[in-house]
């Protein structure tokens, strides 16, 4: 083939898998509390005479089957437990009921419902879907082979079961009047005939079929709602749903032209290939942003998982586990052909040659991107990092979660009153919302998590100690926020000290007050590419974020020093680095396309938000700013919307609610061996944080604290 056929014939199929991606992505967020609905709905058909005719509390020596049933079948239906053999015998019932006695439309689509579930089970939000894996490999008795057989009908029959309900949906449509038994009356002033007519169509091929359902799905609630039509039934608007949410099946124009336009791409030779560094927010958002162009792309990070490192220091204070803030960078992109994740560390760049140097072995580029993002600092005092360790990883994390609760267990085994009041001593050094939310979390953890736990003292006596080198806490806020949040944390215990600095770490404590070591950041990148960087390592970008010199590299995240937002420097903040990672992208697809470049980068911030404990928090969006438990249910719902996967959010949100309601803390594990906890770690220690809006410094445990 021409190379510029090849490129006209991709670009229709990417734009074209753009488009089905969007849709497919909206179907998959949408189906699962489609499913759920649909559930609850069903729920009422027990509770139906017609289902279980002449049953009265007389009959009840006889008929006791049968009231069981129609006791233990709704709930059962609604949480999505044992839903097959349910809707099964609701199926047959429905059927008796439409065959008995005057049809009605409602029979016909509760039995198509009923029979949805038998043949596809419940979706996500179900306890058959939760418990399939673990049940899958128990020794239950056949516990393996219905689940089996349950996935082969799903696999075989479910296509087929869809295939059905479309040509019976676009036969309601194209016949005016039905007196059929099993034909339900769909047409009637829903929409005007030339329409039905081509929806009839549609369905019927199988194309289109979500924006089809869901414009007969808008037109017959508007109806309802309007009090006119055939009084539809809302099994009608829930099967339409339904059809939409999950779409045509393997048996359609849609599905067809899909496989085409995702089909594995022959890799031409002259397809440019892009190389990006780093896995954090801003590579994740560029490489997504790419995954439709003509391009192959080599994503690098010394890790196989993002890491969400917002909720970093909540896996350190025992709230959450590693693997409900990390997902495998693989999983999110294994269906596309072009993108190649590597797993590596990046020592070098050879600008001349073009390529990057990861263990050893030269990646060759035609665009490079690096977003490798930070480390914590020291400023000169690297003898400081034995008791003051950094956050930036998940060994970080475990690391100062093992320390924490170690020095917790050891005050339970001593009787030395001193030595307790040295182990539960507790500093934190910077007060951003990274340090601030790592003071509310320990005081959490201290007053209520582990408030039970422990016979030889009292937990909730740990000396906090929150030491800041400016005025006031959380100064990226307004002056009004920043009071909240230091009164809420005075509330909770801690001590906020402003206007201080660390001046020593040592292994006898903390000295405070004297020369400022505050957090700071290091990036390798500017000494791979001799760049121009900032006293904290960040390369100093141009407008469209590339390294002056080599319009072919660009730098993004943490890894840039970038006047972008109204010609200040460009948070180092999540947010800013999935923007940069996304004008990056946008970057590339132009040169691409060959079309013009964007505008330069601009920094649009969304507003900043940071916790503080239990139903307290600040949030500010410019002219709006938010405090208290509605800033906290905020702030939760945002940083559940932004973790990768499905999984993740679920799993995160039900610890969350758990732990609200119990105010019991789940992952009180110390991971590390005696050795690796034979370096004392004391209260103070200095990292780098992303939590939500800005840099900060961290903790640490045990040994007294002088403050002078």
């Amino acid at each position: 083939m021409h190379p510029t056929t090849f490129a006209q014939d991709e670009r229709l199929r990417t734009q074209l898998a753009r488009v089905l991606d969007l849709s497919g992505a909206a179907g998959r967020a949408a189906a699962p509390v489609v499913d759920l609905l649909v559930r609850l709905a069903l729920a009422k058909a027990f509770f139906a005479p017609e289902m279980f005719p002449g049953i009265g509390a007389a009959d009840f020596p006889t008929a006791w089957p049968m009231i069981i049933v129609q006791v233990i079948g709704p709930v059962l239906m609604a949480i999505g437990l044992q839903v097959r053999p349910v809707a099964l015998l609701m199926l047959v019932l429905t059927l008796r009921a439409q065959f008995s006695g005057a049809g009605q439309e409602e029979h016909l689509f509760g039995a198509a419902l009923f029979g949805w579930y038998v043949v596809h089970g419940p979706a996500s939000l179900s306890l058959d879907r939760l418990l399939s894996k673990g049940i899958r490999h128990s020794p239950l008795p056949l516990a393996a082979v219905a689940i089996a057989a349950g996935d082969w009908v799903n696999r075989v029959i479910g296509p087929l079961y869809v295939l059905v309900i479309r040509l019976w949906l676009a036969a309601a449509l194209a016949v005016p009047v039905s007196s059929h038994t099993m034909l339900p009356v769909m047409q009637d002033g829903i929409l005007p005939s030339q329409w039905l007519a081509i929806g009839a169509g549609l369905l019927a091929l199988g194309l289109c079929t979500p924006v089809v359902a869901a414009v007969l799905f808008a037109a017959g609630c508007g109806m309802a709602m309007a009090g006119s039509g055939h009084g539809m039934t809302i099994y009608e608007p829930l099967l339409l749903a339904l059809l939409g949410a999950s779409g045509a099946g393997r048996y359609s124009l849609d599905h067809l032209i899909g496989r085409w336009a995702r089909r594995t791409v022959r890799l031409h030779p002259d397809m440019p290939h892009v190389v990006i560094v780093g896995a954090g927010f801003g590579g994740m958002a560029c490489a997504a942003a790419l995954r439709h162009e003509l391009v192959r792309v080599t994503l690098i990070d010394r890790e196989n998982y993002h890491l969400f490192q917002p909720l970093l220091y909540q896996v350190a204070t025992a709230a959450l586990s590693p693997a409900e803030i990390t997902t495998p960078v693989r999983a999110a992109f294994r269906d596309n052909a072009r993108m190649r994740v590597l797993r590596g560390t990046v020592t070098a760049v050879d600008a001349a040659a073009r390529r990057v140097i990861a263990d050893g072995r030269a990646v060759a580029y035609d665009m490079l991107v690096l977003a490798t993002g930070a480390t914590h600092g020291y400023f000169g005092h690297e003898e400081w990092a034995g008791y003051a360790p950094g956050l930036k990883s998940v060994p970080d994390a475990t690391s100062i979660r093992s320390r924490i609760l170690d020095t917790f267990e050891k005050a339970e085994a001593t009787e030395d009153a001193a030595l307790q009041r040295k182990l539960l001593t507790f500093l934190i050094c910077g007060a951003g919302p990274t340090g601030v939310e790592m003071a509310g979390a320990i005081a959490e953890l201290a007053h209520n998590g582990m408030a039970k736990d422990f016979r030889n003292f009292d937990p909730a006596s740990a000396r906090i100690l929150l030491v800041q080198a400016g005025p006031r806490v959380l100064p990226q806020f307004g002056e009004r926020l920043s009071a909240f949040a230091r009164s809420s944390l005075e509330a909770l215990g801690v001590e906020v000290h402003t206007d201080s600095r660390v001046e020593l770490i040592d292994g006898d404590g903390v000295v405070v007050n004297g020369e400022r070591i505050a957090a700071g950041i290091a990036s390798p990148a500017s000494a791979w590419l001799g760049a121009e960087a900032d006293r904290t390592g960040r390369i100093r970008v141009g407008p469209d974020l590339s390294v002056p010199g080599h319009p072919d590299i660009f730098a993004i995240g943490d890894t840039a020093l970038s006047l972008a937002w109204d010609g200040r420097p460009v948070p180092g903040l999540a947010p800013a680095a999935k923007q940069s990672g996304a004008y990056v992208a946008s970057v590339l697809r132009a040169r691409l396309r060959g079309r013009k470049p964007p505008p330069p980068f601009r920094y649009r911030h969304q507003g900043s938000l940071a916790t503080i404990g239990r139903r307290s928090a600040v949030a500010d969006f410019g002219r709006v700013k938010v405090t208290g438990a509605a800033a906290w249910w905020l702030w939760g719902a945002v940083h559940v919307f932004f973790l990768v996967g499905v999984r993740n959010r679920l799993s995160v949100m039900l610890g969350w609610v758990w732990s609200y309601f119990t105010f019991d803390v789940g992952v009180r594990l110390i991971t590390q061996t005696r050795a690796d906890q034979s370096t004392p770690i004391y209260p103070a220690a200095s990292l780098t944080g992303k939590s939500a809006t800005s840099v900060s410094a961290y903790p640490a445990t045990a040994a007294p604290a002088r403050i002078r």
